[in-house]
């Protein structure tokens, strides 16, 4: 698919399919919701001219006001050069955010899909005012939009029994008008490059484990330092190295894979400004830590029953593919003054005669131990020893994000994350940075008193405390092995990393999320 930046007026278009965003009519004019059109002169000049009067049509037997999310559409009059229209709603100017843009051009994207437009036009009003970022959220919800992730399918009925297949109507080309600044051409190379990160993300996600293992994540992350290598490396631990190193959590929780266990290090840093200027020192270092438990069994505490959900614990390397997605986008983005480390412990949790047993203690690379309570709380144990690792690279922040505990989804539903920090400032910084992305983060506290629950007679602590705040004892879990680093945060993504719906421009299966957080997060920390 095709995105283009067009300097012309809806006037000036022709094509398979038009979408036109509106605004709610001010209503201070004192004309009422029946009678007044959400329609300017202008769109009522070109419905008159060139749309055979089809706008006001829509408007006028749908009632439609241009409330938030609202679409009506038809088909134009058989000699017009515009074959079909879409009108949608963004609501209240004032209640506008960045994400209202990306989620209409979703919606024109779809129905043209749907229309069997092969080229499309898309007409907004500008987010504040600013090509750039308007340029780049419509072709984020575009992009979004459109991938379809169907690698495990079948091939079609007529393919199978030997016919040629149907031809497909795609939609090839997509132009956003009233673009002149060179600054959108900017905003529109930028979504391409973050959502290049978020559809790997999303596609690591929804591969099963016997696609995606600890070694495909070490090949990934090896492949993104070689085709960017004047700005990334990576090195990958080994089981031994990583015993040398004393990780024992880490490799209690890999010890009964038949796969082994791979720690990968992959390095941003800021690629040289010109032919005779060093990178110097980087302003901030910040490393980004993924869960990457690419199955999850239980362990001998295994998921059985009724909602368990062991066959999707394949989305368990939901950090992982999120902190990839990332290194991917930062890789092409090239933010200057900083250093990044994206680091993930990938292993599974699987059960054979090797398998850590409920009450053993396993000793971290800070010399902690850890009674293993449940073997099912693994994935706080892989991130202790990554944790351990990030906090002696002498970085300014950490960020782990993990699928870690149902008891986020229960406090915070699907769509919203759970986000805990030990630094005001950070946490506001990953607030911005989702806000900006349109991806829900809500900030949970750091309940000390909580850790009581996770006392151990016979260790240092156990691995887990009662059903009852699940999720901030685990955070506070993960804190332990948090010593030198000023800012800490911690983000839960066990809801938002997988949907069985479409919503906006997030399809059915791995959501990539939040790829796009980390991102904004990245760029509002470089120079």
């Amino acid at each position: 698919m095709n995105i283009n930046l067009l300097a012309s007026s809806v006037g000036d278009w022709s094509g398979d399919g038009l979408a036109i965003a509106l605004f709610q009519k001010d209503r201070t004019d004192g004309e009422s919701t029946e009678t007044s059109s959400v329609l300017s002169t202008a769109l009522l000049e070109l419905d008159a001219n060139k749309l055979a009067g089809t706008l006001q049509e829509l408007v006028s037997e749908a009632a439609f006001k241009a409330e938030a999310g609202s679409t009506i559409g038809g088909r134009v009059g058989a000699n017009a050069t515009i074959r079909k229209v879409l009108l949608m709603g963004l609501g209240e100017p004032a209640k506008a955010t960045e994400d209202t843009w990306r989620k209409a051009a979703a919606q024109a994207a779809k129905w043209a899909t749907q229309s069997k437009c092969q080229s499309l036009a898309i007409s907004v009003p500008l987010y504040n005012q600013d090509e750039a970022l308007t340029a780049q959220a419509l072709a984020e919800g575009i992009l979004l939009a459109a991938h379809q992730d169907k690698r495990f399918k079948s091939k079609s009925e007529d393919k199978a029994e030997g016919k040629e297949p149907k031809p497909e109507t795609k939609l090839e080309q997509v132009d956003l008008l009233g673009f002149s600044l060179p600054a959108a051409q900017t905003g529109l190379e930028t979504a391409q490059k973050i959502c290049s990160g978020a559809i790997a993300a999303r596609e690591l996600v929804s591969a099963p484990a016997n696609v995606v293992t600890p070694i495909t994540l070490a090949e990934i992350a090896s492949a993104i330092a070689a085709e960017y290598k004047d700005c990334m490396s990576v090195k990958i631990l080994e089981k031994e190295e990583c015993d040398a190193l004393g990780m024992g959590a880490f490799l209690g929780v890999s010890q009964a894979s038949d796969l082994p266990p791979k720690f990968i290090h992959l390095t941003y840093s800021s690629p040289t400004k010109s032919a005779t200027e060093g990178n110097g020192s980087p302003k901030r270092k910040l490393a980004i830590i993924g869960k990457g438990i690419t199955f999850d069994s239980g362990g001998l505490n295994i998921k059985a029953g009724v909602g368990s959900s062991i066959e999707m614990m394949k989305t368990d390397m939901g950090g992982a593919a999120a902190t990839l997605g990332a290194a991917q986008a930062i890789a092409q983005l090239r933010p200057h003054d900083i250093e990044v480390h994206f680091i993930i412990a990938a292993c599974e949790n699987m059960i054979s005669g090797k398998a850590i047993h409920p009450g053993d203690i396993l000793t971290a690379s800070n010399g902690k131990t850890i009674e293993v309570n449940n073997t099912d709380a693994e994935g706080r144990l892989t991130l202790a020893d990554a944790l351990v690792y990030a906090d002696k690279l002498g970085v300014d922040a950490i960020v782990d994000l993990a699928t870690l505990t149902g008891a986020c989804v229960v406090a915070l539903g699907d769509s919203i994350a759970g986000l805990w920090s030990n630094s005001d400032e950070l946490a506001a910084q990953i607030e911005s940075a989702s806000q900006k992305a349109g991806e829900k983060f809500w900030r949970m506290p750091l309940e000390e008193p909580y850790f009581e629950q996770m006392k151990s007679v016979v260790a240092d602590f156990k691995n887990t405390g009662s059903r009852a705040g699940g999720s901030i004892t685990a955070a506070l879990f993960l804190k332990k092995f948090v010593d030198k680093t000023p800012a800490w945060a911690h983000l839960d993504i066990a809801g938002p990393v997988w949907t069985e719906k479409e919503n906006g421009y997030i399809n059915a299966g791995g959501t990539g999320y939040p790829v796009r957080t980390l991102v904004n997060l990245v760029m509002s920390m470089a120079g």
